[in-house]
C-alpha cells in the first residue's frame, strides 16, 4: 500500500475530476488509477499513464499457452481476404518487414498483428501534459546507437525515412547540463555505507579530480586508498603471462572476481563498481567478464597492455542520435510510410509532434492494416504448401487469417509454442535465450529545481532499486523544445533491472528469476520504490514528491532486450552472433514462414532489428 504522508486527502485525490475512493488502510494512490487510461476522449496510447510496456492484456493469452497448454477452438472460416503477407509482431523488425516486403511488392496486401495496444514493440512512446507543456519520452528503444556500422540494408531504411543522423548536432545540446554545472553523480546509501551521502562520480570525473572526488566518500581510509590504486592503474595484476593468456583468463573470471581474487580490492570497493553497467547488459559485474570490464573502460587493466580486443559495439560516435520519444518515432515513421491516412506529414522533424489517428491503423480499404490487442496463438503452413493460417486471439475470440507469406517478427521465444511446424532441433535452440528483464519507468516532474540544487544530471545508487537514472536527453526538434530552466516541467528517466546478485547464478538464470520478480510488481510497489528513492537522494534538496510529480508512466518489460551471447558463459565465437549460436539453428525457415525480430540477430539494437526484416523478406522471395 502506498504511503502517504500526513492525513486527509490532497490533490491527487482528484484526476480529471473523478474522487478517489477511500480503503480502510489508506489512500488509493492516484498514480494506479491512472492506470487504467483516460476517463474520456479518442484512445490513444502514447497518452496513457500507469503500467505500461507489457501492460494488462497483452501477456496473459501467451502464458495461457507458453504454460498451460491452452488450446482454443479454430474458426472454419477465414477472416478478412487472403493477404500477400501476414507480420507477427507490429514493432521496429515487424514494420520495418511490411515496408522492405511492399517496396519490392507495390500492390501487395499486408496484415500485422500485435498483442500489445500499441505498435513499435519496445520502441515505446510516453505523452504527459503538464502544467500546459507536452513532455515526450522514451518508455523501450532509446537511441538510433552507432549508425555508421550499421549495414548497408539497414542504413538504407533510414534513408527510406527520412532521417539523417547528422542533424542530431543541432537537435542534442550536448553542453545543456554542462552549461547548468550538473553531472552525474553517486549515491551511497545508508545501509551499506558509513553514511547517506551524494557525491561526485569517480567514474565520470576529469583525471586530476578523482584524488579529492574519492577522498569525500563515506567509505574506510583502507578503501579509498585501494579504490584510488585501482583507479591509477599503474599495477598489472597478471604480470608473467603474455596477451593471449592474459585475455583467455579474462575471459574467464568475472570482473568481481578479478578485483577480488586478483586485485585484492574489498568488498565495499567491489560493490561500488558492481552495477555501473548493469542498465547496458541487464546484469552486473558478477555475471559479466573482466574481459568485458576492459571494453567497458573500466578501472584496472591500464598496466596490462592488452591492446585492441574485439567488441560488438563502438563508442567511436557520441550518443546523440535521439528522438525525443527514443526509436519510437522510427515506428511513427514506418506506419506513416505503410498506411499514409495515419498522420500527416513527411519529415523526421514533423514525426515528433505528429498526431496518429489509431482508428486508420486496420481500415478494410488500406493495402496495409495493422491489428493491436491481437495475439497470435497459432501459425501453421497449410498441407498445399501455397499458404499459411495464422490464429489470433482478441476480445476473447479466435479469429483466422490467411497469407501466401508469413514473417514472425515476434518474440521468438514463444515461436515454438505457436509453431506446429517447427523441427524439435529448432525448438530446442529457440529455448536458449532469456530475454532481459528490465523496467523503463518516466516520471514527468512538475520542475528539476532540486536536480539543480544537488547539481546532478543523473544519479547511480550502486545498491539501489533503481540503480540509475537520469534527467531526459536535451533535445529539442519539429517544434518541439527541450525544458531550458528549473521551473518547467520535465521528464525523468528511472531504470530497474531485476538483479539476482550473490545467489551464484548465471547470466541467463538471473534473467528468468528477474522476470518473474518483475511480473510479481504491482504499480503500487513502483511507486513505492519511486517514492523511497527519490526522497532519500534529493529529500535534502527540496524535492517533495508528492508536489514535484505530476504522473508517472512504468514501462515494464519482463521479455525486454535481446539475449547477446556472454563470453562467460558461452563460447566465444558466439558473441558476435554472425556465425555461431543457437540463434541461427533457430532463425531457419520453416515453409512459407521467416523468423525476424532483433532476438534472431542475438543483438538487442535497431540496425539488428532491421537487418532481421531484411533477411525474412528475403527468404520469402520479397
Amino acid at each position: 500500500m502506498t504511503d502517504y504522508k500526513g492525513d486527509g486527502i490532497t490533490r491527487r485525490d482528484f484526476i480529471g475530476g473523478v474522487a478517489l475512493g477511500l480503503t480502510p488502510g489508506g489512500v488509493v494512490s492516484p498514480f494506479s488509477v491512472l492506470a487504467n487510461g483516460p476517463v474520456s476522449g479518442q484512445f490513444y496510447p502514447p497518452g496513457l499513464t500507469g503500467m505500461r510496456g507489457n501492460h494488462k492484456g497483452s501477456f496473459e493469452a501467451a502464458h495461457a499457452l507458453a504454460w498451460e497448454g491452452n488450446i482454443w477452438p479454430e474458426p472454419a472460416t477465414i477472416t478478412d481476404e487472403i493477404y500477400d503477407l501476414i507480420v507477427v509482431g507490429a514493432g521496429l523488425s515487424g514494420l520495418a518487414s511490411a515496408h522492405l516486403y511492399l517496396q519490392k511488392n507495390p500492390e501487395a496486401r499486408i496484415l500485422l498483428l500485435d498483442n500489445h495496444d500499441d505498435f513499435g514493440g519496445h520502441a515505446k512512446r510516453n505523452e504527459f501534459k503538464v502544467n500546459g507543456k507536452t513532455l515526450i519520452g522514451y518508455g523501450g528503444s532509446q537511441s538510433i546507437d552507432g549508425p555508421a556500422l550499421y549495414s548497408p540494408q539497414a542504413q538504407q531504411i533510414l534513408v527510406d525515412l527520412g532521417v539523417e543522423v547528422d542533424r542530431f548536432y543541432r537537435y542534442y545540446d550536448q553542453d545543456f547540463y554542462q552549461k547548468h554545472q550538473m553531472t552525474e553523480k553517486i549515491f551511497f546509501d545508508k545501509a551499506h555505507f558509513e553514511a547517506a551521502r551524494l557525491e561526485d562520480n569517480f567514474y565520470e570525473a576529469d583525471e586530476g579530480a578523482v584524488d579529492h572526488i574519492i577522498n569525500r566518500y563515506p567509505l574506510s581510509p583502507e578503501d579509498k586508498n585501494a579504490l584510488r590504486y585501482l583507479w591509477r592503474g599503474q599495477e598489472d595484476y597478471l604480470a608473467g603471462n603474455e596477451t593471449a593468456e592474459k585475455i583467455t583468463l579474462l575471459r574467464s573470471v568475472s570482473y568481481e572476481g578479478f578485483l577480488r581474487d586478483h586485485a585484492r580490492m574489498p568488498e565495499d570497493v567491489i560493490s561500488l563498481l558492481r552495477n555501473i553497467h548493469a542498465g547496458f547488459w541487464g546484469l552486473g559485474f558478477d555475471a559479466l567478464s573482466a574481459l568485458e570490464a576492459y571494453r567497458l573502460e573500466m578501472p584496472g587493466f591500464d598496466a596490462m597492455e592488452l591492446g585492441p580486443v574485439p567488441k560488438t559495439y563502438s563508442w567511436d560516435q557520441p550518443y546523440i542520435f535521439h528522438f525525443p520519444d527514443g526509436n519510437a518515432s522510427l515506428a511513427r515513421l514506418l506506419v506513416r510510410r505503410l498506411i499514409p491516412e495515419t498522420a500527416q506529414g513527411r519529415t523526421m522533424e514533423d514525426i515528433v509532434r505528429s498526431k496518429f489517428d489509431y482508428g486508420q491503423l486496420d481500415q478494410p480499404t488500406s493495402m496495409v492494416r495493422i491489428r493491436l490487442s491481437a495475439t497470435v496463438v497459432k501459425v501453421e503452413n497449410r498441407s498445399d504448401g501455397e499458404a499459411v493460417d495464422a490464429f489470433y486471439l482478441q476480445k476473447g475470440e479466435v479469429e483466422k487469417v490467411r497469407a501466401r507469406h508469413v514473417i514472425m517478427a515476434c518474440n521468438n521465444n514463444i515461436l515454438p509454442h505457436i509453431c506446429p511446424d517447427m523441427p524439435e532441433k529448432q525448438i530446442e535452440a529457440l529455448k536458449f535465450p532469456e530475454k532481459v528483464p528490465l523496467t523503463y519507468i518516466n516520471v514527468a516532474l512538475t520542475n528539476w529545481r532540486a536536480f539543480k540544487r544537488a547539481g546532478c544530471s543523473a544519479v547511480h545508487a550502486p545498491h539501489g532499486f533503481f540503480h540509475d537514472m537520469v534527467l531526459d536527453f536535451p533535445v529539442s526538434m519539429g517544434g518541439y523544445d527541450f525544458s531550458s530552466t528549473p521551473d518547467q516541467p520535465i521528464l525523468l528517466h528511472m531504470v530497474h533491472t531485476p538483479l539476482r546478485q550473490g545467489e551464484g547464478l548465471s547470466a541467463r538464470e538471473q534473467h528468468r528469476q528477474g522476470r518473474h520478480d518483475i511480473y510479481n510488481m504491482s504499480f503500487a510497489d513502483y511507486e513505492t520504490e519511486i517514492r523511497r528513492h527519490l526522497e532519500a537522494i534529493l529529500g535534502p534538496y527540496g524535492f517533495n514528491f508528492d508536489d514535484d510529480i505530476a504522473a508517472i508512466t512504468v514501462n515494464r518489460w519482463p521479455h525486454g532486450y535481446a539475449y547477446e551471447y556472454n563470453e562467460l558463459w558461452e563460447p566465444w565465437d558466439w558473441v558476435d552472433g554472425k556465425h555461431a549460436g543457437p540463434h541461427i539453428i533457430g532463425r531457419q525457415k520453416m515453409g512459407r514462414v521467416s523468423i525476424a525480430n532483433s532476438d534472431s540477430e542475438a543483438s538487442a539494437y535497431v540496425n539488428a532489428a532491421f537487418d532481421a526484416a531484411y533477411r525474412a523478406v528475403e527468404e520469402q522471395g520479397g
